[in-house]
């Protein structure tokens, strides 16, 4: 039996995996003058080279940055995956509904979200609801996604495929995945995901996924503090 529905408004990002570092970018900058000799590159102090970094990421000659892996773990309302898997520069494993019976844990957003639209589309901002606005707005999910779950286990209750159950299910729904990237590709995926002042090219996501991209780009920022630098000096520009 599952736990009682439970309602969420965070993600869940967790680095997993990495195979990434400045000094990768250094090496594979390296050969193309070095030849063999960048070998001796490798565990080198990198920071003696952070201008070559600099001057990689301000000329975007980008194929250095994509020695480097990292796999993170992330949990989200699946509406988030299906903007997420429109960017065909990284590996993904989602969880299937087909294969197994899928947790009641729905999105509905907090206090802080922005609900209204002002403007047309591509030339729009959000505001802030009333909090009558907010309230009606977090009532109907819920309601929808009870009834919509509660339908789900009448069929599997009947035997029904679960691959067929779960078409009633809302992409308000939590999904899980992996997904592997190099650090070229996460820049590219954080230029278009996340709204800063500075950037180059002003970009204008969707809230959810900003808050993945977030969190995603903490654990960059950390494990490549000279190639994150660079891309901030660059404008959030992708190599």
């Amino acid at each position: 039996m599952h736990e009682e529905i439970i309602f969420r408004s965070d993600v869940t990002v967790e680095l997993v995996k990495s195979s990434a570092s400045d000094a990768d970018v250094i090496w594979a900058a390296r050969v193309s003058t070095a030849g063999e000799q960048s070998m001796e590159e490798i565990g080198q102090d990198p920071a003696k080279s952070a201008g070559l970094i600099n001057y990689l990421a301000r000329e975007r000659h980008g194929s250095p940055f994509e020695h480097t892996s990292m796999t993170f773990f992330v949990s989200a309302p699946i509406f988030v995956f299906r903007e997420f898997m429109r960017h065909r520069i990284a590996s993904y494993n989602e969880e299937s509904g087909r294969y197994r019976e899928l947790n009641p844990v729905f999105y509905v957003p907090d206090e802080n979200r922005k609900l209204i639209q002002i403007g047309k589309t591509g030339a729009y901002t959000f505001v802030d609801g009333t909090p009558e606005q907010f309230s009606v707005s977090v009532d109907a999910m819920k309601k929808a996604y009870i009834v919509a779950y509660e339908q789900y286990k009448v069929m599997l209750d009947q035997g029904i495929a679960r691959e067929v159950a779960r078409v009633v299910l809302p992409v308000g729904l939590y999904s899980s995945m992996y997904v592997t990237m190099n650090a070229r590709a996460l820049m590219n995926f954080l230029s278009l995901r996340t709204s800063r002042e500075g950037s180059h090219f002003p970009s204008y996501p969707q809230r959810e996924i900003e808050m993945v991209a977030e969190k995603m780009e903490a654990e960059f920022a950390q494990l490549m503090p000279l190639t994150y630098g660079a891309f901030e000096k660059s404008g959030r520009i992708a190599p």
